[in-house]
């Protein structure tokens, strides 16, 4: 039973990219798995067997594909549409375990359970785990504590010790026990604490998770920033950072890709930027946001030191706010042509938006054409609704290009197993 009023759960899959591809895969179970970037440029997953052997996050594959190699490791490339609807079936399922709950990124999420005192959180926390893994197949660990930074905390002790079988309850554990095990953690597994900051702390005589809880947040604050104020409370029992039943709307969207193979034609370019105008006009729609100026770049391939390199980009202002697919692709056309250069060999480009307003807080100007952005909102309405519904790029703009020769390497990339029907795995019976 808790011993403190509240009790926040945070819910995370291991290995989740991994997990995913071998939920329809169990061949790979305990074997070496490793999933690259777009482009297959880097290593972004690791199984736990990949760990071991040394391999780190976000290298370079070809830094480690011969040793990779010597050690059987299987290789995928990212599949992240499986991905994304493997996360909306975990966070659906755990929703039903609590009132609130805080979707934090694609593989975790915090779940409110301070109603729930009658409740043996360990033994409900199993139930969590068993519950995703029957109904969905991934493995998941249950870290409890009275803050959402303890419940972080309470994570990463259920994940690196065995001994917990995937589940912690920080809140169930004696003061004297508790200050004794947070002393064997290093400082730099708090939440929000890198390792510029670790270097710091430690120069203050700041070495573990327990030293920093007896710390005075006042006097962290003034060294640092509220924030690190904040993460002091916290580790003490006292909830300031609140749940956020609805996601903050981001304050940049950016879709940006390396291409598969280089590229030198304007038209090739254009596709590739119209494409990714069309994903950023989605996410703003999505967030119910505005764009008041939109930045197209392109660059060439700076490893490639023989070759000529150019780099450039161009801001384009808006003469009204808006999220219409249509406009954004014509400003960033606009912005591409007066940056694009003949004679050099292009390995990326990307859109951006850092300029957000949301739908909300726009005022109409007297002369505005009702009409036509009546019009251009149901037609979007419609684009997203057919496209969410049928799977994405089912209605697209002809300027993205049929075949896409430009687009991102992904050689041994999985089928999506859950969202496309020519792609769902069979099963035979013998």
């Amino acid at each position: 039973m808790a011993l403190v009023d509240q009790s926040i759960a945070l819910v995370d899959c291991n290995n989740f990219y991994v997990s995913c591809e071998r939920v329809f895969n169990p061949a790979l179970k305990r074997k070496p798995v490793i999933v690259l970037s777009n482009n297959d440029g880097c290593v972004i997953a690791r199984s736990q067997e990949v760990k071991n052997l040394g391999i780190k996050m976000g290298v370079p594959w070809f830094k480690v594909k011969s040793f990779a190699k010597y050690h059987k490791v299987i290789v995928f490339s990212s599949n992240y549409t499986l991905y994304a609807d493997m996360s909306n079936r975990v966070m659906s399922i755990i929703s039903g375990f609590g009132p609130n709950q805080e979707v934090y990124s694609i593989d975790e999420c915090f779940l409110d359970l301070t109603g729930f005192k009658h409740l043996d959180f360990t033994d409900y926390g199993q139930h969590i785990r068993l519950t995703i893994n029957k109904l969905v197949g991934l493995p998941v660990c249950v870290g409890i504590g009275a803050s959402k930074t303890l419940a972080k905390l309470a994570n990463y002790l259920a994940k690196k010790r065995p001994g917990l079988n995937g589940v912690c309850d920080l809140n169930s554990i004696k003061p004297n026990t508790l200050d004794s095990l947070l002393s064997t953690i290093e400082v730099r597994e708090v939440w929000g604490v890198g390792k510029r900051i670790e270097q710091k702390l430690i120069k203050l005589g700041i070495n573990n998770v327990l030293d920093l809880r007896r710390s005075s947040p006042r006097m962290l604050r003034k060294q640092f920033s509220i924030v690190m104020e904040r993460t002091v409370r916290e580790l003490n029992g006292e909830l300031c950072i609140p749940l956020e039943e609805t996601p903050p709307s981001k304050k940049q969207l950016v879709c940006s890709r390396g291409f598969g193979k280089p590229i030198s034609s304007l038209s090739e370019l254009s596709e590739a930027v119209t494409s990714y105008a069309t994903r950023v006009a989605e996410k703003l729609r999505y967030q119910r946001s505005l764009a008041t100026m939109i930045y197209v770049f392109i660059q060439t391939n700076s490893f490639k030191k023989k070759d000529q390199q150019y780099n450039s980009g161009r801001l384009i202002h808006l003469t009204k706010p808006t999220n219409d697919s249509r406009k954004l692709i014509s400003a960033v056309l606009v912005g591409l042509k007066s940056i694009y250069k003949t004679g050099f060999f292009y390995k990326k480009a990307g859109v951006l938006i850092n300029d957000i307003l949301p739908v909300s807080n726009y005022q109409k100007g007297l002369f505005d054409d009702i009409e036509s952005q009546e019009k251009s909102e149901s037609l979007m309405k419609a684009m997203d609704g057919i496209n969410n519904k049928m799977g994405s790029g089912t209605i697209k703009f002809i300027g993205e290009g049929l075949e896409k020769n430009w687009g991102a390497k992904a050689e041994k990339k999985t089928p999506c197993y859950t969202t496309n029907i020519d792609e769902i795995p069979v099963a035979y019976c013998i």
